[in-house]
Parts: C-alpha cells; sequence; structure tokens
C-alpha cells in the first residue's frame, strides 16, 4: 500500500474504485473516499481479498471515519452506453457527491472519467496499492452486494442473494427458465444472444 496516497489535512485525496463491471444483472456502483489520515482504519485493502465479515467491519469503519459519496448506475444506463462509460460515469458523480472537493483523485484502472471536479490520476491494480482506492473498494463491494441481496426479494427467481448477478451456473439455469428480468444488463452477452 501506498501510504502516500492518502492525503493530508491541506491536501485532500479521494481513491475512486467501482464494483459490478463483470455481472449480468444489477446496477455498477462506484465509491469516491478521502480518508481523514490521522484514522485510518487498519486492514484496508483491496475488497476482493478480503472475507466478508472483515468487509462489513471495515464498510462502517470507513463510512464513520471519512468522506464517502457513492453513485451507480442501473442496467437500463448500462445498455445505452457501455460498461466502461457507465462505469466512469458513476465514478465522476460519486468524486461530484463527496462533502469536500479533493485537490486530486486516484481512480482504479487504466481510465480518468471525462469531467471530473479536479486533476485526476489512473492507478492500475490501484485498489492494491493504494489506501484510498482500497477502501472506495470496499465501500463499492459492500453496497452492491447489498443492493442485490435487496433486490432478491423482489425478483425471488433469479438467486441474486447468492451470486450478486454474476453468471454462475445457477444464475444461467435462471435466465433459462424465466428469462431475464428488469435487472438484467440486455447488452450483455449471453441474454443479447438470445434476445436475438
Amino acid at each position: 500500500m501506498l501510504e502516500k496516497t492518502v492525503g493530508s489535512p491541506d491536501r485532500l485525496i479521494a481513491g475512486v474504485d467501482e464494483a459490478g463491471r463483470g455481472p449480468l444483472a444489477g446496477p455498477v456502483v462506484a465509491a469516491a473516499v478521502i480518508l481523514d489520515p490521522d484514522n485510518i482504519p487498519e486492514g484496508l485493502n483491496d475488497s476482493k481479498k478480503l472475507s466478508e465479515d472483515v468487509r462489513l467491519s471495515l464498510f462502517t469503519r470507513i463510512l464513520t471515519t471519512a468522506d464517502v459519496a457513492i453513485a451507480s448506475t442501473g442496467p437500463s444506463g448500462i445498455d445505452r452506453t457501455n460498461i466502461l462509460l457507465a462505469s466512469l460515469d458513476a465514478m465522476r458523480r460519486a468524486v461530484d457527491g463527496l462533502t469536500r472537493q479533493p485537490d486530486h483523485a486516484l481512480i482504479d484502472g487504466r481510465d480518468v472519467p471525462q469531467g471530473l471536479c479536479c486533476p485526476a490520476s489512473a492507478v492500475v491494480r490501484g485498489d492494491a496499492r493504494s489506501l484510498s482506492i482500497a477502501a472506495a473498494s470496499i465501500v463499492a463491494k459492500v453496497t452492491r452486494d447489498r443492493m442485490m441481496r435487496h433486490s432478491a426479494l423482489l425478483h425471488p427467481n433469479y438467486g441474486f442473494e447468492k451470486h450478486v448477478g454474476y453468471g454462475t451456473k445457477a444464475h444461467l439455469a435462471a435466465l433459462s427458465d424465466h428469462g431475464p428480468c428488469a435487472l438484467h444488463r440486455m447488452s450483455f452477452r449471453p441474454i443479447r444472444v438470445d434476445a436475438e
């Protein structure tokens, strides 16, 4: 982890990451986080490398110690453009939603959203290199998982509470049995193929 990416009281650094680019259903969720350099939760890491219990604990600590904003783009927005543009737009809106404008944003990945309110840098594998981006990855992942588990109550035939929209064998079987619902990304294969 690069401690310097946290910033300082006089230089605000926002870490930005998303969750949900790969699933067949549900939104892509972005989070922007400005950590308090004097109150950084211990154990921050790429959300994919943490157990669910650790993620949930860190999620609560991040929300109570940091400036956090979350934005999402739903399936219809993803289908209107593409997953990359939908992700970048959610990232931009998350940065815009912070209560304090950052001096710089660190964006996980290779691309920087257009129209950001501050200068920004892309950081490949940033969730494993920056504490701020790691915190954003945790917030985005926990938020999206919760959204998908709630969606399972509205669409009980698909098992969203288990696979959160990813193309698992059980999810593909449910698609075969029931067809897509409003949460499915119609531009994604195999749904797009089936719809043609």
